[in-house]
């Protein structure tokens, strides 16, 4: 499998009481796939699987299944701190159609290069579907390193890796070193240099409800080759960045984002709350002020 585009990590839209808002769910779907990404991701860090039962993280992959409806790819999150459940969720992903996994370092656990690739072959060979690998030491406490790339690079299903370290020399090391997997940016204040090293997907939770925006970005860079152009749409783009990741409001940004295009995503959650109302304020201005700009720039109404 080729990963080409921009592929969303779509969120679970949730009712008050926290049980899964059914329309807005199939309201998300029909606009990000109307919006033109090229695939989307279910049960990723975005979705709060760690927040869902596994019952609920199957019917989650059956449900979406039904939706997408085989008009873009579906990737399926493994992420689970036993093998054992990873395994399950990747049989169960197969079942429900999906076209690929992603593929985390287990949880809490701090295995190593070899452990980690182990934990990554019995999930292949559990379901024998194209894999991206998810790189996230921040949430995960360890890198894949090279061993563990090694070790994986000799099944041609590992065909891509999520990095979201956030360490650039990373990025030059995957580039260089392992041109068989594909480089997907995951860390997205350096979605301009994973172009510029190569990358052709881009795999971003902001696009949930701001798929235009970076949409742009990557025609910009990957399919036109035009950095200047890509240089000024990121750099209309870093404001919301920078409001996503501070205060570890994450997925709260972005169901709101969400929320402002009109599809009620809902509260996050427990342990995570709400955002507050100057949180939601400053949010929606850094919003308005990004699509002003790349409008400008792109010459297409956002």
């Amino acid at each position: 499998m080729q990963f080409e585009g921009i592929y969303t990590p779509i969120v679970t839209p949730y009712h008050d009481d926290f049980s899964v808002n059914e329309e807005a769910l199939a309201l998300t779907v029909e606009h990000l796939i109307s919006s033109g990404v090229h695939g989307i991701i279910v049960a990723g860090s975005t979705g709060e699987y760690y927040a869902q039962t596994a019952e609920e993280r199957l019917w989650m992959m059956d449900r979406c299944a039904e939706l997408i409806a085989g008009r873009v790819p579906m990737i399926v999150g493994t992420g689970a701190i036993r093998t054992e459940d990873s395994v399950m969720f990747a049989q169960a992903a197969k079942k429900a159609g999906a076209d690929a996994l992603l593929v985390a370092t287990p949880p809490y656990a701090y295995p190593t290069g070899r452990e980690i690739a182990l934990h990554a072959l019995a999930v292949d060979r559990a379901a024998n579907l194209p894999v991206m690998l998810y790189n996230y030491p921040g949430r995960m406490s360890v890198n894949m390193d090279e061993e563990t790339l090694d070790r994986l690079g000799r099944s041609p299903n590992f065909c891509a890796i999520k990095e979201s370290s956030g360490d650039i020399n990373r990025v030059h090391m995957l580039a260089r070193d392992y041109p068989h997997i594909a480089l997907s940016c995951g860390m997205d204040d350096q979605a301009l240099e994973f172009f510029a090293w190569g990358a052709r997907s881009w795999v971003c939770a902001g696009s949930n409800f701001a798929p235009e925006a970076h949409l742009a970005m990557y025609q910009a860079c990957a399919v036109e080759g035009d950095f200047t152009k890509g240089r000024a749409i990121m750099s209309a783009m870093l404001p919301l960045m920078s409001v996503l990741e501070q205060g570890g409001k994450f997925v709260q940004c972005i169901k709101y984002g969400l929320t402002l295009r009109g599809i009620d995503a809902g509260p996050p959650r427990k342990p995570l709350q709400p955002l507050n109302k100057d949180d939601k304020r400053q949010l929606a201005e850094v919003i308005r002020t990004m699509n002003t700009t790349i409008s400008s720039i792109t010459g297409v109404q956002l």
